[in-house]
């Protein structure tokens, strides 16, 4: 058997939820290779993949294991019950299960100060946890563009840059990304309407939508984004810096925890 690693050779362990996918009559918990590998290969992180669909029973259990939270993207929408709306895309599968345990995820997550990275569904569902609420539909809101993909593009066509964001002048984040405007990709039909409670914007689209936020007041390290940097992220510099900039919060965290 191999010895086991000393604590501080250990990578920080990052919870990854996963989200109901049927297929051929079965029910699939999924997770997207493409968000996996620039958590393994950009933050130098293990991810630890979490069914969503056996309640929260267990969260407190995955908490005391983690060193950071990680939300992807999904297919599907968040339940608009849960902001308080009527659903106006019924057509799109929603995924209740994941609503469900992410949402008490991330307050959690929050309250023992752990690194949370959210992408495009994941940045809504933390608006939402913390009492904010979607647009069910950009591309019908006044003064907002489409930002959905094209469906017929090939799949390298609809995850390359389709327009400029602004990032907040001053910011961690612009310094970070060492611009103030950059080229992002765009894949979604909702979007973020009234911010919850501690969030603040970073970036925004050039039709006014948010594209990037955080938590300062709430969270040493809060990150969503609503594009989607984990698409080839080796091969983006913004992405590097994105997934390095977790992964130091995650063995930061990691750290500290060691300490203690």
């Amino acid at each position: 058997m191999p010895n086991p690693l000393p604590p501080s050779n250990r990578k920080p362990v990052v919870l990854m939820t996963m989200g109901a996918q049927p297929r051929n009559g079965h029910a699939y918990q999924v997770m997207t290779h493409k968000y996996i590998m620039p958590l393994v290969e950009i933050s130098d992180c293990i991810p630890l993949l979490v069914p969503t669909c056996c309640s929260t029973a267990d969260l407190q259990q995955y908490l005391d294991l983690a060193d950071g939270v990680y939300l992807s993207g999904a297919g599907s929408n968040i339940d608009p019950a849960l902001y308080g709306q009527e659903n106006l895309t019924p057509e799109k599968q929603q995924d209740r299960d994941r609503d469900l345990f992410d949402l008490s995820l991330i307050n959690a997550a929050i309250a023992q100060g752990l690194p949370i990275l959210g992408i495009c569904r994941g940045m809504q569902e933390i608006n939402v946890a913390l009492g904010g609420d979607i647009h069910q539909k950009v591309y019908n809101e006044p003064g907002y563009d489409d930002h959905r993909e094209d469906a017929d593009d090939p799949v390298d066509e609809q995850y390359g840059p389709s327009h400029q964001i602004d990032l907040l002048p001053g910011s961690w984040f612009a310094e970070l990304m060492g611009a103030e405007r950059i080229a992002v990709n765009s894949l979604h039909g909702q979007g973020i309407d009234r911010l919850g409670s501690g969030l603040e914007p970073l970036a925004h689209a050039e039709d006014g939508l948010i594209e990037a936020l955080h938590a300062p007041a709430l969270s040493p390290f809060l990150l969503a984004v609503q594009w989607h940097p984990e698409w080839k992220a080796n091969e983006n510099s913004h992405s590097i810096k994105i997934f390095q900039a977790f992964g130091d919060a995650c063995r930061q965290r990691r750290g500290l925890t060691a300490k203690g």
